[in-house]
């Protein structure tokens, strides 16, 4: 399966395009009312949590963190939550989140890969990540989200 490689440019600097991916107000506000949990430490567990099949704190999705420099560059291993795939253990891919100062803005480039061979979700992924770092780009750029109807 192919690599999902997205670049977008932010008119905010770095630290402030961070916040929203990592703090609970920003996840929240552009994960779909999500919230990070994490201690961010290189090996550690983290766990995307809301609303969800599951009651308010449905697991959607999990992973390890490979890789973190603030306000830079986060890797971590991703893993669809326990509600949503029977055999999650099993499906995991690779994020890459790269921060890039470039004048007044923030290069962001995201790297979803490792794909297993027909991975349920590639699909529905490959559509969901533009939306996601859409939703990052207006929310820096105005403090609000996006309304995808939902």
């Amino acid at each position: 399966m192919e690599d999902l490689k997205y670049e977008f440019y932010i008119g905010a600097k770095p630290e402030k395009v961070w916040n929203i991916f990592i703090s609970p107000e920003g996840t929240k506000a552009i994960f779909f009312g999500c919230i990070l949990k994490s201690t961010f430490e290189v090996g550690a567990q983290y766990e995307y949590i809301g609303p969800g099949e599951a009651g308010d704190h449905t697991v959607h999705v999990y992973g390890k963190i490979l890789a973190f420099e603030p306000h830079k560059m986060m890797s971590y291993t991703e893993h669809a939550g326990p509600v949503y795939r029977e055999n999650h253990a099993e499906l995991e891919t690779r994020i890459t989140l790269t921060l890039e100062e470039i004048g007044e803005c923030t290069k962001v480039t995201l790297v979803n890969d490792q794909w297993p061979e027909n991975h349920p979700s590639y699909e529905n992924t490959k559509s969901t990540w533009p939306m996601i770092l859409s939703n990052v780009k207006t929310y820096a750029e105005t403090g609000k989200t996006l309304d995808f109807g939902w």
